[in-house]
C-alpha cells in the first residue's frame, strides 16, 4: 500500500494539536502523519526546510507553522511578522514544489481582509482594500499565499491552496496575556485574577464583534479540505455566530466560577469592530456541518488550561 505522508508544520501548535487528537479516531490506513515542531527545523532558514522534506519526502503538506500574535503584539512588531511569515512561507511551498508534493493546504485567518469593506466577508474579498493598521505586516504576508499558490498553480499545475478561519482557541493554544489571542489571553488573566484575588481586567472597551472557532472543530474541517477540497482559491472555515468580547470574558469568567470584580480599561485600542466572515461557500460543501457551542468548547478549553497550567504555553 503507497501512502499519503502528511507533512504537518507548526505540529505541536493549537491546530496541529487539534488535528493530531481528531486523528486519533478519524484516521486513514493509507495515511502517515507527520507533525513538526519549532525543535525539527527553523522553517526561516531554505536548508533547514529543505532538509525535513528531504528526509520525510511528503506527498502533502499542512501548513500551520507562522509567527503569530495578539493585537498588541502585532502593533510592536508588523515588521516582523511580515519578514518572518514571508519567509516561512515562501520555503514551504518552493520545497513542496521542488519535492513534487501533491497537494498543499496553507492556514490565512480572517483577520488579513481589508478593513474597510462590506459585510459579510467571502472569498473573493481578500484583496479589495488595506488590512487594518494594526496588523499589516501578518496580513499581507498571508495574503500573499493566496497570491502565490495561483502563480504555482497557474505555472506549474500545483495544487496549493489555503484556508481562511476565523479567530481559533482551544487546548494547546498560547495563553500569554501579552503575545496570545483573545480568548487564551482573557483565560490566563481571568485565572490570574482568580488566584490574587484581584479585579479581571478586559482591555478595550469589550464592544468589537468576533467569530470564534474551536480548535478540534477546525481540525477535523481541515482534513476535510486536504481529503476532499480541491479548488485553488481559499475556503473560510467560520461559525455563523459573532459574539462581543465582553459576552466572551463573562463566559469565560463563569467557566472559571469567578466571584470578583471585573473592570473595563477603556483607554487600551479595541482593535478593529467586526469583521464577519461568511461560510457560505463551507455550508455549500458540508451543509450539516456542526460546531461545538461555545459555552462548551470554552468550558473544555478552561479545564484543560487548569489543568495543564505550569507546563502550557504562557
Amino acid at each position: 500500500m503507497v501512502k499519503e505522508v502528511t507533512l504537518v508544520t507548526g505540529g505541536s501548535g493549537l491546530v496541529g494539536k487539534g488535528i493530531e487528537k481528531i486523528l486519533e479516531t478519524d484516521s486513514l490506513p493509507d495515511e502517515e502523519w507527520i507533525f513538526l515542531s519549532s525543535k525539527d527545523a527553523n522553517l526561516l532558514s531554505e536548508s533547514e526546510t529543505e532538509a525535513v522534506f528531504e528526509k520525510y519526502r511528503p506527498t502533502r503538506v499542512l501548513h500551520l507553522a507562522a509567527q503569530v500574535g495578539g493585537l498588541f503584539a502585532n502593533m510592536k512588531a508588523n515588521c516582523d511578522f511580515l519578514r518572518n511569515n514571508m519567509k516561512m512561507n515562501d520555503n514551504i511551498l518552493a520545497m513542496s514544489h521542488k519535492y513534487n508534493v501533491k497537494k498543499v493546504v496553507s492556514c490565512l485567518s480572517t483577520c488579513i481582509f481589508p478593513d474597510k469593506t462590506t459585510y459579510p466577508i467571502d472569498e473573493t474579498m481578500l484583496h479589495n482594500g488595506p488590512p487594518h493598521d494594526s496588523n499589516f505586516g501578518y496580513s499581507y504576508a498571508k495574503r500573499m499565499i493566496d497570491v502565490i499558490n495561483r502563480g504555482y498553480y497557474e505555472q506549474y499545475g500545483c495544487q496549493f491552496t489555503s484556508v481562511i478561519p476565523c479567530n481559533v482557541f482551544g487546548p494547546h493554544d498560547n495563553f500569554n496575556i501579552q503575545q496570545g489571542h483573545v480568548i487564551p489571553g482573557l483565560m490566563h488573566k481571568a485565572y490570574k485574577a482568580q488566584q490574587d484575588g484581584t479585579a479581571f481586567q478586559i482591555w478595550g472597551t469589550g464592544a468589537p464583534l468576533r467569530q470564534f472557532i474551536y480548535s478540534l472543530d477546525l481540525a477535523r474541517l481541515f482534513i476535510w479540505v486536504l481529503r476532499e477540497y480541491q479548488e485553488i482559491e481559499p475556503i473560510i472555515l467560520a461559525t455563523e455566530e459573532e459574539i462581543s468580547i465582553k459576552d466572551v470574558a463573562f463566559k469565560i469568567l463563569e467557566a472559571f466560577e469567578f466571584k470578583g470584580g471585573v473592570e473595563f480599561l477603556t483607554d487600551k485600542a479595541d482593535g478593529q469592530f467586526k469583521k464577519t466572515a461568511s461560510n457560505t461557500k463551507l455550508r455549500k460543501y458540508l451543509p450539516e456541518f456542526k460546531f461545538t457551542p461555545i459555552d462548551v468548547a470554552i468550558k473544555e478549553t478552561v479545564e484543560w488550561f487548569k489543568a495543564n497550567h505550569e507546563t502550557c504555553r504562557k
